[in-house]
């Protein structure tokens, strides 16, 4: 049985005045519109899932840089015996659960124990094993824990006799002295169950020597055992970036955790080792490494690395962390370049942004350029915060005179009328006059 309703749609359509043979009806009309809706529906959930994912991998990272200053903090704290200073930061570490949080629990037990609070720093030790059985940690809390267990009068099974504070001087006094002469005594010490600020301390000891055997001790380190000093002989490496050094920390990356190649990577960056970090940032297959190699070409100024591999790559993703590193190395003339020719406007809103975080004689007639070029609102906007950073009163008046827009006319008084600025407070008094 046909519809009604289809009927007289249909019979409405065929009478329509004007209407030539073969026109849509007005159902073909609602049901391309429909299309449409749908489509547009699509393009929206899937910007406000991108807009989800960007934000979630911002919190995650932030997330991440928090916890890694809470143990830095924590670790100069430690290194300047302030131990109740370093509890507090250990435990912001142990409660955000993250990639330190078992680090933290062993320093954690070490200040304890450092504060006389031996039952409490025991509990520490368990809670590391207990809470994570497979952490590289474990080595070291069991030979504190034994130390601790001696301090209380616990029978123990390894001899850890002897005073933390004086070896440390001993070790003081060798590096002004001859750290090549005591290499086999300062590599039994990093092999030992001693704590890991005095094998930390040992360590450095060897990275002031340049022999190849010092050098041999520091590689091994780095290669496996714990993590804190693996990545303190990662850093010595860079530091002493020998051809030997360099190749050395290229062998390690190819099996390294991210976290390990991270760091790798700022050796290599503290070595001028560009070749090796443009490699990384071209090929990585972990985007957070791959983003941390572009970041580290940014620091080393390799302007022209930056600008090829902008130009060979189609993530925009990883296209906003070049733009970020070319803002970090100061090339404003290529930032100034893709805010012009970029085809992608959220990219182009980010070259313009970065722009205004520049010095003002070298960006600000560009940004005001860009402003006047260019027709999408988000680049505009960006163009009008980027002056505003600059402080640039003189621009934003001149282009609030020519605008015609009203929407960006607003913006531009909006901003205007939060800046302590003269320019700024004569035109804001001349538009109250008109």
């Amino acid at each position: 049985m046909i519809s009604w309703g289809i009927l007289c749609v249909t019979a409405a359509a065929a009478v329509l005045p004007g209407v030539p043979t073969g026109a849509p009806t007005r159902v073909a009309v609602w049901r391309d519109a429909g299309q449409r809706g749908d489509a547009e529906a699509a393009r929206d959930a899937e910007r406000r899932a991108r807009d989800e994912q960007r934000a979630a991998d911002a919190e995650s990272k932030a997330a991440r840089a928090r916890e890694q200053r809470a143990y830095d903090r924590a670790r100069r704290a430690i290194d300047e015996g302030q131990w109740t200073a370093a509890l507090d930061r250990l435990q912001e570490v142990v409660t955000a659960a993250g990639a330190r949080a078992d680090a933290a629990l062993y320093w954690k037990a070490y200040a304890l124990d450092r504060l006389g609070r031996r039952a409490d720093a025991l509990t520490s030790i368990a809670e590391l094993g207990k809470a994570y059985p497979k952490s590289r940690w474990l080595g070291d809390a069991r030979a504190l824990e034994v130390q601790v267990r001696q301090r209380v009068g616990q029978p123990v099974a390894l001899d850890a006799a002897g005073d933390e504070e004086l070896k440390l001087l001993a070790l003081n006094a060798l590096q002004f002295s001859s750290p090549d002469q005591a290499l086999p005594m300062l590599d039994q010490l990093l092999k030992s169950a001693q704590s890991i600020r005095l094998r930390e301390r040992a360590l450095f000891v060897l990275a002031q020597s340049g022999s190849p055997e010092a050098r041999k001790v520091i590689a091994g380190v780095a290669r496996q055992g714990n993590p804190d000093l693996q990545r303190k002989a990662i850093d010595y490496l860079g530091v002493h970036g020998s051809n030997e050094n360099r190749a050395l920390l290229a062998e390690l990356y190819q099996s390294a955790e991210p976290d390990v190649k991270r760091r790798i990577l700022r050796a290599w960056m503290v070595a001028g080792d560009r070749a090796r970090v443009l490699t990384a940032a071209t090929g990585e297959a972990q985007p957070d490494v791959r983003n941390e190699a572009v970041r580290q070409l940014g620091v080393m100024g390799a302007h022209e690395e930056l600008f090829q591999l902008y130009q060979r790559e189609s993530a925009a993703e990883v296209k906003r962390e070049i733009l970020q590193a070319m803002f970090v190395g100061g090339n404003a003339a290529r930032l100034i370049d893709l805010a012009k020719t970029e085809k992608d406007v959220e990219l182009r809103r980010v070259a313009v942004r970065n722009l205004g975080l520049m010095r003002t004689s070298a960006t600000g007639p560009a940004i005001v350029e860009i402003y006047t070029s260019q027709k999408e609102p988000a680049v505009r906007q960006a163009a009008i915060e980027g002056l505003f950073v600059q402080n640039n009163a003189e621009a934003l008046v001149a282009l609030a005179r020519k605008e015609s827009d009203p929407a960006m006319k607003r913006a531009l008084v909006q901003r205007l009328s939060v800046m302590k600025s003269k320019v700024a407070l004569d035109y804001l008094v001349e538009l109250l006059g008109k």
